[in-house]
C-alpha cells in the first residue's frame, strides 16, 4: 500500500493521530469488520460440536463468505459510484449488523453457512469503500491515511480471534451477537461524523473489473495473489482443527498469529521493500511461507502452534506487498483495478476452506499443508516468471498510493 521507496514513518507522511472524528468512526467500524473474518477461527471447533456438524461442514462458513465476497467485489464500485461512499458504508454496516445476529441465532450449519454468505456481502461492501473514505476524509496526506487503515486491519485481524475466544468460551453464539452489536455502535458513529462523499466523476460499469484483468500485469498479480491466498486461508479455516484446543488457547495462538500480521504488514513490509525491492520481498516471503507451511503439517503440536503463530509474519508482508502491486501494476482507476484483483483472488480464499479438509479425508492431516505450500510456491513462480514486465510496469507508474478517487483493498 505504500510506495516501495516511501517510508510511512517520515515526518512528510502526515500526522496518523491528528484525524477528525468521522476518521475514527470509519476506522473503528474497519476493526470490527476485519475481527470478523478471524472471529470464527477459535470457535470452529465449537461450533462444529453445536451443529453435530463436520470439519468441512463447518468449513463453509469461510467458503460462503468469501465466494460472496468475491462476487461483490464485481458491485461494490457499481454501487458506491452511484449512492455514494456514506450511504454504501451504511449499506453494509446494516447487512453485517442483521446477519452476524442471524448467525447468532442459527439451529443447523447450513443455516449459518447461509448467514455467513449475507455477512460477506454486507462485509464487501463495507471494507471495499472504506479506505476510500478514509483517505477523503483524512488529515495529513493519502500516507497517513493509509497507515491508519492499515493499523485497522491488522488490529481487527489480531483481536478477532481474541473476541472469538473469549465470548466463545461461554457459548460459540455470543461472538456472532456481539459482533452485531459493535457493527450497530460504528452505524449511528458514521450516521452522525461522517459527511457524504464526492461521487466519482464517471460511474463505474459492473463490467470494468474483468476489463481492468486484461492488462497483463493486473493479470499476473491477482493470478499469483489467487496461489497465496489459497495457503492463506489454508491457515486460517483449517488449522483450528489440527490444533484442537479450547477455544482461550486457539484464541491465544491465533492473536498473536495476527499480531505478527499487524507488525509486518505495518512497521516491516515498507522497509524491506525500500531496501529490497517489492518483487524479490514477495518472492522470498511465499517462498518461506511454503516452508513454513511443510513444516506445520509435519511438525508435532508445538511445532504446529509455533509455524501457525509465524505463518502471520509472511502472511503480513504479502498482504501489503500484492495490495500495492495490484494497484500501481496497472494504468487503470484504483477502484477498478483493485475489484478486478480482488475478485479473482478471493475464489481461492472461498476454496482453501472447502477443499483442506476434503484433501484430509482423501489422503491425511499433512497433505493438506503440501497443496497449501506448492501454492505458495506457485504464486512466487508467477511473480518470477512475469518479474521484468511486473518491474517495467510498476517503474512507469506512481507508486500505488491511494488518492481521492479512492481504493478497495483487503476484504482480508
Amino acid at each position: 500500500m505504500h510506495g516501495a521507496g516511501e517510508d510511512p514513518f517520515d515526518e512528510g507522511a502526515g500526522s496518523i493521530l491528528r484525524q477528525p472524528m468521522a476518521v475514527w468512526a470509519t476506522a473503528g467500524a474497519s476493526v470490527v469488520a476485519f475481527m470478523g473474518i478471524g472471529l470464527v477461527d477459535p470457535i470452529l471447533p465449537s461450533i462444529a460440536k453445536g451443529l453435530q456438524a463436520t470439519p468441512s461442514q463447518v468449513s463453509l462458513l469461510f467458503t460462503s463468505y468469501f465466494l460472496i465476497t468475491a462476487v461483490a467485489m464485481l458491485v461494490t464500485g457499481w454501487v458506491s459510484s452511484r449512492i455514494g461512499g456514506k450511504k454504501t458504508l451504511l449499506a453494509g454496516l446494516a447487512l453485517v449488523v442483521v446477519f452476524a445476529a442471524l448467525s447468532g441465532t442459527s439451529g443447523s450449519v447450513g443455516e449459518l453457512v447461509g448467514f455467513r454468505a449475507g455477512w460477506g456481502l454486507g462485509n464487501a461492501l463495507f471494507v471495499s469503500t472504506a479506505l476510500a473514505v478514509i483517505v477523503g476524509a483524512a488529515a495529513g496526506g493519502s500516507a497517513a491515511a493509509i497507515l491508519l487503515y492499515e493499523s485497522a486491519l491488522g488490529l481487527g485481524m489480531a483481536c478477532g480471534p481474541l473476541v472469538g475466544a473469549l465470548l466463545g468460551n461461554a457459548s460459540w453464539r455470543y461472538p456472532f451477537f456481539g459482533t452485531a452489536a459493535l457493527m450497530a455502535i460504528g452505524f449511528i458513529c458514521i450516521s452522525f461524523l461522517l459527511k457524504e462523499q464526492p461521487r466519482p466523476a464517471r460511474k463505474t460499469s459492473l463490467l470494468d473489473p474483468i476489463r481492468a484483468l486484461g492488462h497483463g500485469g493486473l493479470a499476473s498479480v491477482a493470478g499469483s495473489a489467487f496461489f497465496y491466498n489459497y495457503a492463506f486461508f489454508t491457515v486460517l479455516a483449517f488449522t483450528p482443527f489440527v490444533l484442537n484446543m479450547t477455544p482461550y488457547k486457539s484464541g491465544a495462538v491465533f492473536f498473536g498469529w495476527g499480531l505478527l500480521l499487524a507488525v509486518f504488514s505495518v512497521l516491516v513490509a515498507p522497509r524491506l521493500q525500500k531496501r529490497f525491492g517489492t518483487l524479490r520481498v514477495l518472492g522470498l516471503s511465499l517462498v518461506l511461507l511454503a516452508a513454513d507451511l511443510v513444516v506445520l503439517g509435519y511438525g508435532n503440536h508445538t511445532t504446529a502452534i509455533v509455524c501457525t503463530v509465524l505463518s502471520g509474519a509472511f502472511i503480513g508482508l504479502n498482504n501489503t506487498v500484492y495490495t500495492e502491486l495490484a494497484l500501481g501494476v496497472s494504468d487503470a482507476p484504483r477502484p477498478v483495478a483493485s475489484a478486478g484483483y480482488n475478485f479473482v483472488r478471493w475464489f481461492a480464499a472461498a476454496a482453501a476452506p472447502f477443499l483442506a479438509p476434503k484433501i484430509e479425508g482423501w489422503t491425511n492431516i499433512h497433505i493438506p499443508f503440501v497443496v497449501a505450500a506448492v501454492a505458495a510456491v506457485l504464486g512466487a513462480v508467477v511473480v518470477g516468471v512475469r518479474r521484468t514486465a511486473l518491474s517495467r510496469e510498476a517503474e512507469e507508474l506512481q507508486p500505488a498510493h491511494a488518492t481521492e478517487d479512492g481504493v478497495s483493498v483487503f476484504v482480508n
